[in-house]
């Protein structure tokens, strides 16, 4: 089969890879129709190579046909439509019967300290191979996937791999208060979705921060107030977001930036310097004095109203990053924070993927690419160009 593979730092090649087989009686094998890139791929193709192999098969976001299914499989059969969540969870360890499936205590990997695998991810996340292909191997056929109607185009339902439930939780995480208000950092794919379903919830005031003109023209569309971080940075956007917010700051902040935010020089540089280094120097340097760009997550703390919320969807991975503690304690802000929950959310989000399409999710994507043009897309993502905020590749 045709695979879109790691093979170093902005280098992603599609390649033909041995097709993936049925290996444990649970498993299914499916034939990818539509899989997103997503902004954590992003990580995979500038930072997170001391955690990849040459040829690891990337993408988290797919959806397709079932090919194949195990002997034990009861609930799928050759034909079934599916979407495959990011986690891998087994759905039904403690973890998973807590809701956090992203803890999965069966695909947990617990060499690396880490919570469940992931598919098309790094040896901390178990090394899985991803989606970002013609065919993929699914475990726990009859728990992880995600059936789904025929009839309506893939760009109705893709997005609960990942999109969709990650938004949905970081809403949920946000707790913002009946009428209330919450600012979004960062309107990329999970920001977007972040406005338009806190806005489907009840939010009274949505505050919109990005800097890329796109992005910022896509939210105001929709509703969102927004403010452009070239013109209002540091103080400026603090005292602009407060006058909306009786001079308080919103109830809730959420951060889907994360660790690449705009400025912090030094992190950025820290963090490309590892990133050449050679594996066995830059892993336990990641693992132990790495550092994060906190640009977005110092300008939410400080945004944040006294007693408010901050809710954490953009990734971090730096383990010695600095946090402003006492302005946090100061402030009484509650912090709530994690990979998504795939499962969790499903129940709450397949009734809104109507023809009403309530969150829009039918328009989503700016650019559909086939496969083989994978590194091309790629490089437009990273680059921002083009208007790109969605792409969905087309095996």
């Amino acid at each position: 089969m045709r695979a879109l593979t790691w093979q170093g730092r902005r280098d992603v090649r599609v390649e033909t890879v041995p097709d993936p087989r049925i290996e444990k009686p649970d498993d299914i094998i499916v034939r990818v129709t539509s899989s997103g890139i997503c902004g954590s791929d992003l990580h995979l193709y500038e930072l997170f190579g001391p955690y990849i192999d040459q040829g690891d098969v990337l993408g988290h976001e797919p959806m397709g046909i079932v090919e194949e299914v195990g002997p034990q499989v009861r609930t799928l059969k050759p034909g079934d439509r599916v979407v495959i969540p990011f986690n891998v969870s087994c759905r039904d360890c403690f973890m998973c019967n807590q809701g956090l499936h992203s803890q999965c205590e069966t695909t947990q990997v617990r060499e690396r300290g880490t919570g469940a695998a992931l598919f098309g991810y790094t040896k901390l996340y178990g090394q899985v191979p991803g989606g970002q292909a013609e065919l993929m191997r699914v475990p726990f056929g009859d728990r992880l996937p995600i059936k789904v109607p025929e009839g309506p185009p893939d760009d109705r339902y893709v997005y609960l791999s990942d999109v969709l439930p990650t938004a949905w939780q970081a809403v949920e995480y946000a707790a913002v208060p009946e009428g209330g208000s919450v600012a979004v950092l960062g309107l990329g794919p999970i920001g977007d979705m972040c406005t338009r379903i806190a806005r489907h919830r009840g939010a009274g005031l949505v505050i919109g921060v990005d800097l890329v003109d796109e992005r910022l023209e896509r939210a105001a569309a929709h509703g969102v107030t927004c403010f452009d971080l070239r013109r209002h940075s540091g103080k400026d956007l603090t005292e602009a977001v407060r006058e909306l917010t009786d001079g308080r700051g919103p109830d809730s902040v959420i951060d889907a930036v994360g660790m690449e935010a705009h400025g912090a020089p030094f992190a950025k540089a820290a963090q490309w310097l590892t990133g050449h280094l050679p594996d066995a120097v830059a892993q336990p340097l990641m693992e132990h004095a790495g550092v994060d760009r906190l640009g977005a997550l110092h300008t939410a703390i400080d945004l944040v109203r006294r007693g408010g919320t901050l809710s954490i969807s953009g990734v971090y991975g730096g383990a010695t990053s600095p946090m402003p503690l006492l302005t946090m304690f100061d402030k009484q802000v509650q912090v709530r924070m994690g990979q998504a929950n795939v499962w969790k959310w499903v129940e709450d989000i397949l009734p809104l993927l109507t023809d009403e399409d309530p969150l829009g999710v039918d328009g989503f994507k700016t650019h559909a690419m086939p496969l083989e043009d994978a590194p091309k897309a790629y490089a437009m993502f990273q680059a921002k160009e083009d208007g790109m905020i969605k792409t969905l590749l087309k095996p």
